[in-house]
């Protein structure tokens, strides 16, 4: 087994509130991101697999491509996160969140449709913060 690692980057835009919450509560526990605000996302979508032998790939590269981009990157670039992603609809867009949501599209996809397994999705909202999700 071997994991492959393919990197893509975006920008979109989102808001840290629930509707639950006041205003107040909401500035409190998530502070300035409790306003509209963007990031510069990179999105690191790592699959496993053995290797081919005719072509000494896991997964062709330009194919990890194409899945993350018109599933992924096409539907978030240059979006209002809350508001314009049907995949996230009704979920607190926290990068937390959203990694598991990325997951679940992606995991059917690359394991029906191109025999490998997903083994981790890596999402950098700032050079600070990123989670890492495992599918568990």
């Amino acid at each position: 087994m071997i994991q492959v690692t393919r990197r893509e980057t975006f920008n979109a835009a989102h808001r840290l509130y629930n509707p639950k919450w006041s205003k107040e509560k909401n500035f409190e526990i998530f502070g300035p991101c409790s306003r509209v605000h963007g990031h510069n996302w990179e999105l690191f979508v790592s699959v496993e697999g053995e290797v081919e032998e005719d072509t000494g790939f896991v997964i062709d590269l330009k194919i990890l491509r194409d899945v993350m981009r018109e599933h992924i990157i096409d539907k978030v670039d240059h979006t209002y996160l809350n508001e314009d992603v049907e995949f996230l609809a009704g979920q607190l867009p926290s990068t937390e969140n959203f990694a598991i949501a990325i997951w679940k599209i992606l995991q059917p996809i690359l394991k029906n449709n191109h025999g490998v397994d997903l083994c981790k999705i890596k999402l950098t909202e700032t050079d600070n913060h990123f989670v890492e999700y495992y599918g568990k």
